[in-house]
C-alpha cells in the first residue's frame, strides 16, 4: 500500500517530537509499504528560535529536510506552508496532491493533519491520538463541532489511553469506538550511536525525564478539573530525599513560565532546559542513551481519568535498555509491570521501585530491552494498526 503519515516534525523542530511521528514512518516502511510523510497543519509554521508563528518556513522545512535524509527516508515527505499554500519537498507543487490522493492509507497521528479534500478522499484514514484525556474532553464541547466533525472523517480511531471504554475509566468516547495502542519504536535506531560518546556526559549516572511543567490549561469535565505535571510532580517533590540515587531532570517551563525552579533544586533534582540541552532528535536520543534509568510523572488529566496512558518518552528509553519508574494511569492493566518497567502511585512505591532497579539493574536493563522487543517494535505496533 502507499500510507500516508502525518506529525508535526518540522513544525515543532524538537528532538522528543521527531521520535514520536518518525517511528510510525519507519515501522510502515519495515513492513514493506511505500510510506510518504506529509505535514499540512492548517497554521503558519512554529520558528522555535524567536518562538512565535511565522510566515517563512524555511527553518521548519530544512529541519524536516534533514531529518529525512538522515533516517534514510529520501524523497519521500511533503510539507505545505499555510501562510501562502505552496508545497516543499521533492514533490513539490506539481506533484504533492496527486502522491496524497493515490494514497490508500492516511494515519493522522495526533489529528497533526487538518484534513482538505485531497486527504478526506483517501479511502481510510486512522487517528492516532496520544493525548488521552484532553483529545475527548475537547470532543463534549458544542462550541468545537468542527473538531468532532474532523475526528468523525476518520474511519478508525486509536489511543495511547488503554483504558478508554472500560470500567472505572473517566474519558468520555463521545460515541466512538476508541481501540488501544501504544508508540511505536524502530529498535535498529535506539541501538545505535547517533553521536559520539562522552565519558562525563551530564546525564551519565542519572535517573531523567524529559517533561514540560505544564503543557496547557488544566481542563474542565461534569464538574472535575484535569491537570498537567506540575499537579502531579508537587507530590513527590522530596523523592530525592527518599534515596541516594542521583535525579536529573529536562524540564520545559510551559504555559505561563510557572515553573517554580528554585523549590525544585532545593528539593534535591537538578534541571537543564531541553530546548537548549536536546534540541534536535540525536541529542535527545544521546540524553536517554547517558542516562541511568528514567522516573516520570504523568499528566494529572491521564491519572485521574484513569486513562491508561503509557508514555511514548518512557518507551524510547526502554528501547535502549533503561529501566523506568512511570507513574500508573491505569497502564498496569494491560501492560506488565515489576521487571524493567515498574509502576507507582505515591512517593513511598515511588522510592521503593528506584532503590528495587538500583540494586539489580543489570537484570531490570535486559529486562527493559525485552519488555521494548515485544510490546513496542515498531513493525508489531504498525501492523496491528492496519489489520
Amino acid at each position: 500500500m502507499r500510507i500516508l503519515v502525518s506529525g508535526l516534525i518540522g513544525q515543532y523542530a524538537f528532538g522528543g517530537v521527531t521520535w514520536d511521528y518518525i517511528q510510525y514512518v519507519l515501522g510502515f516502511q519495515a513492513l514493506g509499504h511505500d510510506v510518504w510523510y506529509l505535514e499540512d497543519t492548517s497554521t503558519w509554521a512554529y520558528d522555535p528560535i524567536r518562538q512565535e508563528p511565522s510566515a517563512d518556513c524555511s527553518f521548519n522545512v530544512n529541519y524536516l529536510e534533514r531529518v529525512m535524509r538522515e533516517f534514510d527516508l529520501g524523497d519521500r515527505w511533503i510539507y505545505r506552508n499555510e501562510a501562502d499554500g505552496r508545497y516543499h519537498g521533492p514533490a513539490g507543487d506539481r506533484h504533492a496532491d496527486r502522491v496524497i490522493a493515490e494514497s490508500d492509507l492516511f494515519v493522522n497521528v495526533s489529528g497533526a493533519c487538518w484534513m482538505r479534500p485531497v486527504v478526506a478522499g483517501i479511502p481510510r484514514k486512522l487517528f492516532i491520538d496520544g493525548d488521552p484525556m484532553f483529545t475527548h474532553i475537547g470532543l463534549t464541547h458544542a462550541h468545537r463541532k468542527g473538531y468532532l466533525d474532523h475526528l468523525l472523517a476518520h474511519e478508525e480511531h486509536f489511543t495511547f489511553g488503554l483504558n478508554v471504554g472500560q470500567p472505572g475509566c473517566k474519558v468520555p468516547t463521545a460515541g466512538m469506538q476508541w481501540k488501544p495502542t501504544v508508540q511505536p519504536i524502530a529498535l535498529e535506531w535506539w541501538r545505535k550511536n547517533l553521536l559520539p560518546p562522552t565519558a562525563n556526559h551530564v546525564a551519565r549516572g542519572a535517573w531523567t525525564t524529559v517533561m514540560n511543567w505544564s503543557s496547557y490549561a488544566p481542563q474542565e469535565f461534569e464538574g472535575e478539573e484535569y491537570g498537567q505535571k506540575d499537579i502531579e510532580f508537587l507530590r513527590f517533590l522530596d523523592l530525592p530525599q527518599r534515596t541516594e540515587e542521583k535525579f536529573l531532570l529536562a524540564v520545559g517551563q510551559g504555559v505561563g513560565s510557572n515553573r517554580p525552579t528554585d523549590a525544585i533544586t532545593a528539593a534535591g533534582w537538578s534541571i537543564i532546559e531541553p530546548d537548549v540541552c536536546l534540541p534536535d532528535y540525536a541529542t535527545y536520543h544521546d540524553f536517554l542513551a547517558n542516562s541511568k534509568a528514567e522516573w516520570s510523572i504523568a499528566k494529572n488529566g491521564y491519572v485521574k481519568s484513569l486513562s491508561g496512558w503509557f508514555s511514548c518518552r518512557s518507551a524510547c528509553y526502554l528501547a535502549l535498555g533503561k529501566p523506568v519508574v512511570v507513574q500508573d494511569t491505569g497502564w498496569t492493566a494491560h501492560l506488565p509491570s515489576g521487571e524493567g518497567v515498574l509502576a507507582f502511585s505515591d512517593p513511598d512505591e515511588a522510592a521503593c521501585a528506584i532503590n528495587a532497579v538500583a540494586a539489580n539493574y543489570d537484570r531490570h536493563s535486559q529486562a527493559a530491552r525485552e519488555f521494548a522487543e515485544k510490546y513496542l517494535d515498531a513493525t508489531k505496533v504498525c501492523a496491528e494498526l492496519i489489520g
